[in-house]
């Protein structure tokens, strides 16, 4: 009986995330709860317990872990098979970002639905990752044909993590992409929710601003892992902002030991 065949852009596809053992995406379903600040914390973390992490920034239109990571204004080299080499961050972090390819940090991108689907495609296949225990993959916000392109090109991928915020509206839209990831056939390894109570950096008193719980009782609700609280703090924007994750920037913060607890727990379940 005959081989199906593969073709060619399944090949590339295959050969760039060959070397990967696992795969988290990282998935919210809207903009503005913080995704990208929980990838790169999440990234980072598992890199300083020594593993080799990629961290890829495919949110298209919004793509920010340069910035994070203060390498914004770094080249992208091309190796000798003409893959994309990502931009090395200490200990051993490789990340990889929409960002890189854009003319000029202000450079919007205004692109249709087609041209979008095309260079998703092309910037999984075209980056030489090399061997990493963990790939940390920030989405772009929501649903729709981005999201659905990506979950169907990676389909070894381990599970994903979503991101919320306490609030309703937040809240609903995690709903939205609980059911989205099962329809994917993807596994959920949990809901974070983010933004939870603001620490006063002068006393340590928390203020739910948000409320506070919704997270937790919708992974109830839906059976699925609780990975935890990450409360708003001064140390968490200005680090973002700096170019150095609050992991590093304040290890001692509460936001910092949230991610490292987040961390524990994501890395216990995928295994």
């Amino acid at each position: 009986m005959p081989k199906p065949m593969i073709n060619e852009g399944d090949f590339k596809l295959q050969e760039s995330l060959g070397k990967i053992k696992h795969v988290v995406i990282v998935l919210s379903g809207k903009g503005g709860v913080g995704k990208s600040t929980v990838s790169s914390n999440l990234a980072i973390t598992m890199a300083q317990k020594g593993l080799q992490v990629g961290l890829m920034d495919i949110d298209i239109t919004g793509p920010n872990i340069p910035k994070m990571f203060g390498i914004e204004d770094e080249q992208i080299m091309v190796d000798d098979n003409r893959k994309l080499i990502p931009v090395i961050v200490p200990p051993s972090m490789k990340v990889m970002s929409m960002a890189f390819l854009l003319p000029s940090k202000d450079a919007p991108v205004i692109w249709r639905g087609p041209v979008k689907m095309g260079a998703i495609r092309q910037f999984l296949e075209d980056v030489n990752w090399g061997d990493l225990d963990y790939l940390v993959i920030d989405m772009p916000p929501g649903t729709g044909d981005e999201a659905i392109s990506i979950m169907q090109l990676i389909p070894k991928a381990d599970g994903v993590v979503i991101v919320t915020t306490p609030q309703d509206v937040s809240l609903l839209d995690s709903r939205k992409s609980i059911t989205f990831a099962a329809e994917s056939k993807v596994p959920i390894i949990g809901i974070i929710e983010n933004m939870s109570g603001f620490v006063c950096p002068h006393c340590g008193e928390v203020t739910d601003i948000f409320k506070s719980g919704g997270g937790k009782e919708t992974a109830t609700e839906f059976d699925i892992q609780f990975l935890g609280r990450v409360p708003i703090e001064p140390a968490i924007v200005l680090s973002g902002d700096s170019g150095m994750p609050v992991v590093i920037s304040h290890p001692e913060s509460a936001s910092a030991k949230a991610f490292e607890e987040i961390t524990d727990k994501v890395l216990k379940t995928v295994g």
